[in-house]
């Protein structure tokens, strides 16, 4: 018969009375998470400074970025440029205008996933992932993000080595 074991392992007491550090996976699994996190915040980051622009050109100048069409004024083929959003200055052709807007909220999906994946790997207060999600919302914050909370997970994953073993 196997004899049952406690749920807590008691754990050798170091000289520092430092509490061990535990995470939700392996180290190449936080490793993972923290490399698909960079990417998605660097992307996510600048496909919002895209977005704040082109809602300047939008609603500042009134101005939509097409790309092909007919020009609605003389008739003649529309190539790539901004062009009048009322009236309508180009019929037809690809707003990339609303590409942008729509390319931004499936890529904030996807970093969302990126901060979750993180987060719990990490076992982080709940703070931090609202931190993290507000870094797809605010220009240039996902940048200042990545890099404060890059610098942590490696600092933690230095600091405690044994701690990231799982299996």
């Amino acid at each position: 018969m196997i004899e049952p074991k406690p749920a807590v392992q008691p754990q050798p007491s170091n000289s520092a009375g430092a509490k061990k550090r535990r995470f939700g996976g392996t180290q190449a699994q936080i490793r993972s998470a923290l490399k698909f996190y960079k990417v998605m915040a660097y992307l996510t980051g600048a496909m919002l400074l895209l977005l704040c622009a082109e809602l300047v050109a939008r609603y500042g100048f009134g101005q939509y970025l097409f790309a092909g069409g007919t020009n609605a004024v003389t008739g003649q083929p529309f190539g790539f440029g901004f062009a009048d959003a009322e009236p309508k200055g180009v019929l037809g052709g690809v707003n990339l205008s609303v590409a942008v807007l729509i390319v931004h909220g499936w890529m904030y999906v996807v970093y969302l996933i990126s901060n979750f994946r993180l987060w719990t790997l990490m076992r982080w207060p709940f703070v931090k992932m609202i931190l993290l999600a507000l870094g797809g919302v605010v220009p240039f914050l996902s940048f200042i993000v990545e890099k404060k909370f890059h610098a942590e997970v490696e600092a933690e994953l230095a600091a405690n080595p044994e701690a990231a073993s799982r299996y």
